[in-house]
């Protein structure tokens, strides 16, 4: 069976997001993540979007009273990717900053594990 292809608001969220780089969409957990260079930097569940957030930007969301995506809204665990204001869909340019930020926290956590793996003794055997 092919896969469904992304709704129109995916497509759309994708060419306004294109100045950041090559976006590419993928089906994930019953919404899509979006990457950059194999980065995921967004997340669009039920037709809503989200950005990767650490603590680099995180103040940013949470300062607008942006709440963190509960992938289970049951359930009080959340993820940490928040949504944009709603002035940033309305808005290329705040748009691409949020997105920018998003993929930042994107790099800062490819960083991060790098320098983790760099850091992991090799033993001889």
């Amino acid at each position: 069976m092919p896969a469904r292809p992304p709704s129109e608001y995916v497509a759309t969220l994708c060419e306004m997001l294109a100045p950041l780089g090559d976006v590419q969409v993928r089906r994930m957990f019953g919404g899509y993540g979006l990457s950059i260079d194999g980065l995921t930097f967004a997340l669009i569940a039920d037709e809503t979007l989200y950005f990767k957030a650490d603590d680099g930007n995180r103040d940013a969301f949470t300062e607008l009273g942006l709440k963190p995506f509960r992938p289970m809204p049951d359930k009080p665990t959340t993820l940490s990717y928040y949504p944009p204001p709603d002035s940033a869909l309305d808005d290329h340019a705040e748009l691409l900053d949020w997105g920018r930020s998003g993929f930042d926290a994107a790099l800062r956590a490819a960083a991060k594990k790098a320098a983790k793996r760099k850091k992991k003794p090799v033993t001889a055997g």
